[in-house]
């Protein structure tokens, strides 16, 4: 939908194009855990732009979203050239959609079962070999760079891959991340739109599928007949960020807050009044009901109370007289006159 859009109005945006966008989005596979058939994704797409800062600000991007919300994250890094290297170096260029789609599955499956499926699509025994260390390669970022130079050495498009990174990299270190990077070669992605840098995001504390998704493409644009556009961008799975955040006790209780105080109604000359002390609140931010109907006090206490409303006002003719507010706590019982701005500050 987005490329669409993209080549549809591609005389009125002005590029690079940044946007983002919350959207529900449906899939046919079988649901899981985690794996809804709808669920909310929220997209930051670049598009227009090959430069590779577009990559460096959108991992600080996924980086301050976990910070805030308190979730530990691992965030995956490697590169689709990279891939198609391997391929070339092993000697099977033209299975690289069943190398990656087999190696994508490393952490699901492991890597017996990963060998079978690629005997499965026709891979040579010898090729599968060469695979193996490249599977397993492990020590530092740089350190996995630096054995994938020798590699992959004779594949142009490996070493372009690998310098990709490295200028990633190189961004990242000058301004360092709060959040695990990782260069993970097993990280194939199984979308086969992505031409360069591909990343994905993990829940260090909680057993779920990736959370964060993305990477680099070139041509998503030409299916619509618009080639040459190049675009990088990423999606947070919302409806699995819940799930975290909630598994966690992490969610933010402000968003689960209700009403911080209701004006008690005594009638119509009252209710007046209470409406506009509560448009005077609202305004300074502060949740505010008042009761629809002059019903008896004690079903408009009880009805505060069963919605653990903190704080009631209670606004008759001694108070209209007084220019006051009766405040009583609903916890404490404990009741004080006080303004509509002394009471703005009290709530804050």
């Amino acid at each position: 939908p987005f490329a669409r859009f993209v080549v549809m109005h591609r005389n009125e945006i002005g590029f690079p194009f940044k946007r983002y966008q919350i959207q529900p989005v449906w899939r046919a596979d079988r649901p899981q855990k985690g794996r809804y058939r709808e669920f909310y994704q929220c997209d930051a797409d670049v598009v227009g732009s090959d430069s590779l800062l577009n990559e460096v600000e959108l991992l600080q991007l996924m980086d301050e979203v976990y910070s805030r919300f308190g979730i530990r994250v691992a965030i995956k890094l490697n590169n689709r050239k990279i891939l198609s290297g391997i391929a070339d170096v092993i000697g099977e260029p033209e299975k690289i959609v069943d190398i990656t789609v087999a190696i994508d599955k490393l952490d699901k499956i492991g890597l017996e079962k990963v060998n079978e499926e690629l005997r499965e699509k026709g891979i040579a025994e010898e090729a599968i070999a060469k695979l193996q260390p490249i599977i397993l390669l492990e020590g530092s970022n740089r350190e996995k760079l630096a054995v994938l130079r020798d590699v992959l050495a004779a594949s142009e498009v490996g070493m372009k891959g690998i310098s990709e990174l490295e200028y990633i990299l190189d961004r990242i270190d000058a301004s360092p991340l709060r959040s695990a990077l990782d260069i993970d070669l097993t990280l194939a992605r199984g979308l086969n739109y992505y031409t360069g840098a591909i990343v994905e995001v993990k829940a260090l504390d909680v057993q779920i599928g990736s959370i964060t998704g993305g990477g680099r493409y070139d041509n998503l644009t030409g299916v619509f007949g618009m080639p040459g556009v190049s675009g990088v961008g990423i999606s947070f799975g919302a409806d699995r960020i819940f799930d975290v955040l909630n598994q966690l006790d992490l969610y933010p209780k402000d968003s689960l807050s209700t009403t911080q105080i209701m004006f008690v109604n005594f009638g119509e000359k009252e209710q007046e009044v209470c409406l506009a002390h509560a448009s005077l609140l609202r305004r300074a931010g502060i949740r505010t009901e008042v009761y629809p109907e002059a019903a008896k006090m004690k079903k408009q206490m009880s009805y505060a109370d069963s919605k653990k409303i903190p704080y009631v006002a209670l606004v008759g003719e001694n108070e209209i007289a007084a220019g006051k507010i009766a405040v009583k706590n609903m916890v404490t019982g404990e009741q004080q006159m006080l303004t509509v701005n002394e009471l703005v500050n009290f709530l804050k």
